[in-house]
């Protein structure tokens, strides 16, 4: 260690070059963690801490024009389960991540959130672009910390530092942290010799993922839940697909599944169309379970939700993250372990006699897609519908792409008309299920994975992030956007608002169309885009290599009759 880095002893560097050194240090330490991306919004307070990220090969580095748009690529990123480092200037800037470090919080996503601040002379003086950074994102983030301007005095703290920000992000709960970091000017300076790490800098990162249950505990649940009359509710984070049908199996229960928990493309008891099965009132009543167990986050489906909340039914929530979910008020048991572990445990323990229990879901979940299919069509000149398309892209992508899903109708429909292929990753903000930021996460997605990646999105979403579309062709990454275009909030036409008032007032408030050209608004960006109308355009547009946008053409009021005639030939086939 050199005496600049040497505790207590006096200054020997410039302090921009004092500041360089502080960051080239956290960015060395957080490679040592495996840290392989960073985002950086551009600014010019930020300077020190750009000028060291670009200056390691071993990051891949991502530059987003809009803080937004940037937060969510970090966000995307994260997705894949090792934080990105997400850097932005001082002021409004450091505002506008708010929305992701929200959404990583509520989905426990990991973040390294790094905002550059005015050094503390130059606060509450009316400096400008100078705002009340401290603790910016209040509760939502797993730690915050303010080192003050860098000091070598305090050199030795500097891996510990930054290994305290990387456990925090990646701990038992994942999620952002904050670390706002004020610098003076001059603000380019020369790094030198970095403090060396030692056997002792890197924290451990305490994890609850190899977490189970003891023998009395693993009992005490074996006996709650052995029941022949159950179902198991996966979404994400449900751990390893394979031990949640190891348990279903055993157990003689089906998995009500949906598009995000991995199971779509399984063999075995899924049932994959559980919203639509459980509209037909008679289905639903005749199969309210004695117990269920949810594994991972809950899925999007209203209807399912409200059968469960009315099924009286001992409900047992098993999760790998001690975050608390239960917005109905119904869960009585709660198990904080490794899902895939507690999973297999339950397999070995919970055998149950064969009944006609699970064959009667799964009667229903093939009659269903049978339906859904004959309603939908198949034929390659069939005209495009919003359901048609959420049937059929997943099944559309090859092995290993991901599919990104925004909120709001593209979701739900996956969820309840959705196909995907064995091997295809769907992923969905839906910690906040939010609209915004939904293209920059998928940008994310694709430039963490450098798989194929499609994002199902619709138009008021899409204008939402357009900013994300900035610089987009110069990416290296397979991004193919399908935007639905109903000129307008789609969603809205199925709740009561659309019946119980005028029509002009509607469109004001929630239809709120638009009117603009997305084809013409992604050419400006130099990005390929067409519209397509049959099945046979869209399969040939989503095979071709992205960057692209495809624009499936809705129309409101038709896509509700849609919905609704599937949901009627779905109760008539389970009512006969």
């Amino acid at each position: 260690m050199s005496p600049a880095h040497t505790p207590n002893s006096s200054p020997t560097n410039s302090p921009e070059d004092t500041a360089a050194t502080f960051c080239a240090t956290l960015i060395d330490e957080w490679i040592q963690h495996g840290v392989r991306h960073a985002v950086i919004a551009p600014g010019s307070r930020s300077t020190p801490m750009a000028l060291a990220i670009v200056d390691r090969a071993e990051l891949t580095v991502h530059v987003v024009h809009d803080e937004r748009a940037a937060s969510f690529v970090a966000l995307g990123i994260g997705l894949q389960g090792v934080p990105a480092i997400l850097l932005c200037t001082s002021g409004t800037a450091a505002t506008h991540f708010h929305g992701a470090v929200v959404e990583a919080h509520q989905s426990a996503v990991a973040m390294i959130v790094c905002t550059a601040d005015r050094p503390p002379e130059l606060r509450d003086v009316g400096a400008p672009q100078t705002i009340d950074q401290t603790k910016l994102y209040g509760d939502a983030v797993r730690w915050f910390h303010d080192p003050g301007v860098a000091s070598e005095i305090a050199a030795h703290s500097w891996r510990s530092l930054a290994a305290h920000c990387f456990a925090s992000a990646t701990g038992s709960w994942p999620g952002p942290v904050h670390l706002n970091l004020p610098f003076r000017e001059p603000l380019v300076g020369r790094a030198g010799p970095l403090p060396v790490r030692s056997a002792k800098s890197g924290l451990p990162v305490s994890r609850i993922g190899a977490a189970t249950l003891d023998v009395q505990s693993l009992e005490a649940l074996s006996a709650l839940v052995h029941q022949p009359r159950g179902v198991i509710v996966a979404g994400r984070g449900c751990g390893d697909p394979a031990a949640v049908i190891e348990f279903a199996e055993a157990a003689g229960w089906p998995v009500l599944a949906d598009a995000r928990s991995g199971l779509g493309a399984h063999r075995g008891p899924v049932v994959r169309a559980a919203d639509q099965v459980l509209r037909s009132a008679r289905f639903a009543l005749a199969h309210v379970p004695d117990v269920v167990v949810r594994v991972g986050e809950p899925p999007a489906s209203k209807v399912l939700s409200q059968w469960l909340a009315t099924s009286r039914a001992v409900q047992v929530h098993i999760t790998s993250v001690p975050q608390w979910t239960d917005a109905d008020g119904v869960i009585a048991h709660r198990v904080v372990a490794d899902s895939a572990t507690v999973c297999r445990a339950l397999a070995q323990t919970v055998r149950m006699d064969p009944t006609d229990w699970t064959g009667e879901w799964m009667a229903a979940e093939g009659r269903t897609q049978v339906v859904i299919t004959a309603a939908l069509g198949a034929d390659p000149d069939t005209a495009l519908t919003e359901p048609l398309v959420a049937r059929s892209i997943g099944s559309m992508l090859p092995d290993g792409a991901h599919l990104v899903v925004s909120s709001s109708m593209p979701i739900r429909d996956i969820e309840w008309f959705g196909l995907i292929n064995e091997g295809v990753t769907v992923q969905s903000n839906r910690g906040a299920n939010g609209i915004d930021g939904v293209i920059a996460t998928a940008i994310g997605v694709a430039a963490s994975t450098q798989q194929p990646t499609a994002l199902l999105i619709g138009d008021v979403a899409f204008l939402h992030d357009s900013a994300a579309l900035v610089g987009l062709m110069a990416r290296n990454i397979d991004l193919r956007v399908v935007v639905i275009d109903n000129d307008g909030g789609g969603i809205f036409s199925f709740l009561p608002q659309a019946s119980s008032l005028s029509g002009g007032r509607f469109e004001q408030l929630f239809g709120t169309p638009h009117g603009t050209d997305l084809v013409a608004l992604s050419a400006a960006h130099n990005i390929p885009a067409r519209s397509v109308i049959t099945l046979n355009e869209f399969a040939q547009a989503l095979s071709q290599a992205g960057p692209s946008v495809i624009r499936v053409s809705s129309d409101r009021t038709t896509n509700v009759a849609v919905h609704q005639r599937i949901a009627d030939s779905v109760v008539a086939a389970l009512g006969s």
